[in-house]
């Protein structure tokens, strides 16, 4: 099963095990891609690490930024993660 799972502008994750389990209202998730008794803080953490490593471009949260993806990943797209990767670093140790 592959999750469902994006990222906003201002910075909100979404993804599908989070929500609450059931039918989705809107037919775009499948009843086994949401909430189950059976998730565990590994099985959210795979999750997350499976949306960063490969990104749902189809149903974007942040359109702006899947539609650079999708052009380009290494070109702007991957420089302005760069730079809000040192941004948060920075805050970080502030």
């Amino acid at each position: 099963v592959k999750f469902i799972s994006t990222v906003a502008k201002n910075g909100d994750v979404c993804i599908s095990i989070l929500h609450e389990p059931g039918e989705d209202k809107f037919g775009y998730e499948k009843p086994e891609e949401r909430w189950l008794p059976i998730h565990t803080v590994e099985t959210i953490m795979i999750s997350v690490i499976s949306m960063l490593a490969d990104p749902n471009s189809d149903s974007p949260a942040n359109v702006d930024a899947a539609k650079e993806w999708r052009e380009d990943p290494n070109g702007e797209f991957k420089r302005k993660v760069a730079r809000c990767v040192r941004k948060s670093q920075e805050m970080a140790y502030d």
